[in-house]
């Protein structure tokens, strides 16, 4: 099975996923492809540009064309094309849409983290809380276009596992 986690950036996606490697320890851990990039050279600025995320969408892309079964992506198509189409000048995503459309479709469970309210994780002004809620208000209405299985999940993070485990064991 091949598990994407999704959400914009500070809801704890990345402890999640990681917890996920630990409830299935015979799957492969997949880091988000900004780190993915960063260690094969690729300098981002402090705050990243649409093209940054572009680089990061492609690189999403192909880490699932080349995926086999057994893995938990840290990040998908889905969320990186959300901000895409927050911080670009120019609207016009359709083509990309279409993309990430079809890499989704390969895509076996689908883990929304939103923001919760309260939210459970301070985002502080160097966090650029409105870019964050911009990609999460995003995501909740781009979701409902994915034919996928879709868990969102809320709580603490023992009760997001918990969830996930849930969700994993019923599927399977």
């Amino acid at each position: 099975m091949r598990i994407a986690f999704t959400g914009s950036h500070r809801v704890g996606k990345t402890s999640l996923a990681e917890a996920g490697t630990e409830l299935l320890p015979h799957y492969h851990f997949i880091e988000e492809p900004y780190l993915q990039l960063e260690a094969k050279g690729y300098l981002f600025p402090e705050i990243p540009t649409a093209e940054d995320y572009l680089a990061q969408f492609r690189h999403s892309l192909q880490q699932i064309a080349n995926s086999s079964e057994d893995i938990i992506f840290d990040r998908c198509p889905l969320d990186l094309l959300a901000y895409i189409y927050v911080t670009g000048k120019d609207k016009n995503i359709q083509m990309y849409y279409q993309e990430m459309l079809a890499a989704m479709e390969q895509i076996d469970l689908l883990v929304f983290v939103p923001i919760e309210t309260p939210d459970r994780i301070l985002c502080q002004d160097t966090d650029l809380p409105r870019l964050r809620q911009e990609v999460d208000d995003l995501l909740q209405e781009w979701i409902g276009d994915l034919d996928n299985e879709i868990i969102t999940i809320s709580g603490t993070l023992t009760e997001r596992i918990q969830e996930v485990h849930n969700k994993i064991q019923a599927i399977l």
